[in-house]
């Protein structure tokens, strides 16, 4: 596996890290450099671990959590984002949730399939250096992340509570599609 390869699956990868980072960004008030750098450094690191577990782990821990991985992952977004659906009807302003617990669940929940690729790394005969891959995988992500945060904030601020729910139900479907892909479906 290669150079370009790598980074084409850190960006796949950092797909729903960066989905959920425009969430958060459409929930803040006034655009924070510190936001966008929490869910950069949560998300990037998260999607440079699991990779690395996988690859540690290997073939015996795959068949244990490919069976329901897609379930938890669906279960969390899909809290999560009717939970911002719900804030958006309240009649006070939503403080967003940047909290160490909320970025670890977050940050578990969109780094699950990156848990599968390091056990697809471990198990093929890639000739990867998983230490380069996860690096390169982590920075990806902590970019993006970071990004997704400004790009939500602009849109966020100018469309409020309607940005609010698009962002809830955007994470809701993430989270569909997370568990169609993970029965097969898609």
């Amino acid at each position: 596996m290669g150079l370009i390869e790598i980074i084409i699956s850190g960006i796949a990868l950092a797909m729903d890290a960066f989905a959920v980072s425009i969430c958060k960004g459409l929930t803040l008030k006034k655009m924070e450099i510190s936001k966008a750098l929490i869910c950069g450094i949560y998300f990037g690191v998260f999607q440079a671990i699991m990779p690395l577990i996988g690859y540690f782990i290997g073939k015996s821990f795959i068949t244990f959590i490919e069976s329901f991985d897609h379930w938890i992952a669906f279960a969390i977004l899909a809290i999560i984002g009717i939970s911002m659906i719900r804030e958006s009807f309240s009649k006070e302003g939503v403080d967003p949730d940047f909290s160490a617990k909320a970025m670890l669940i977050l940050a578990l929940a969109t780094s699950i399939d990156a848990l599968a690729m390091g056990l697809s790394f471990s198990m093929v005969d890639l000739r990867v250096n998983i230490f380069v891959a996860v690096t390169i995988i982590g920075v990806i992500t902590f970019i993006l992340s970071g990004l997704g945060v400004f790009i939500g904030n602009i849109f966020g601020s100018r469309f409020n509570k309607v940005a609010q729910i698009i962002g809830g139900v955007c994470l809701v479907l993430i989270g569909v599609k997370v568990l169609l892909d993970g029965l097969d479906v898609l």
